[in-house]
Order: structure tokens, then sequence, then C-alpha cells
């Protein structure tokens, strides 16, 4: 059976990103730069962590 993709919140992307504020993964969501999430009914945003995955790899590859 394949697992499940893991859905992260907002602070366990920003301890993952050591340190990044809170209001700089806003700013990259609202310039299109932030990996790929989706806003829950009660505002909250997600991200799969293979979004996250990837995201962080194409920053990788850029650098």
């Amino acid at each position: 059976m394949r697992k499940r993709d893991e859905l992260m919140t907002v602070p366990e992307i920003l301890d993952e990103l050591g340190g990044v504020s809170r209001r700089t993964f806003y700013r990259w969501r609202e310039v299109g730069k932030a990996p790929q999430g989706f806003k829950l009914p009660n505002g909250e945003i997600r991200v799969y962590r293979s979004e996250f995955t990837a995201w962080l790899d194409t920053l990788r590859e850029a650098a």
C-alpha cells in the first residue's frame, strides 16, 4: 500500500526552512514564490510534503 502524502502546516514549513518568518512566507505566497498549497475552510494553509520537497529542489537547482 502506498503511503499518504503528509500535509504540512505553516509553522512546520517555517521550522523546516530554519527560521524564515511567517511574514516572509506569506510574502512569498503573494508573489508566487512559495510552494503550492491550499487554504482550508478555517483559513489555514496546508502544503503537501511532496510539493514542499519539489519546491526546495527547484531552489537548490537555481542556486
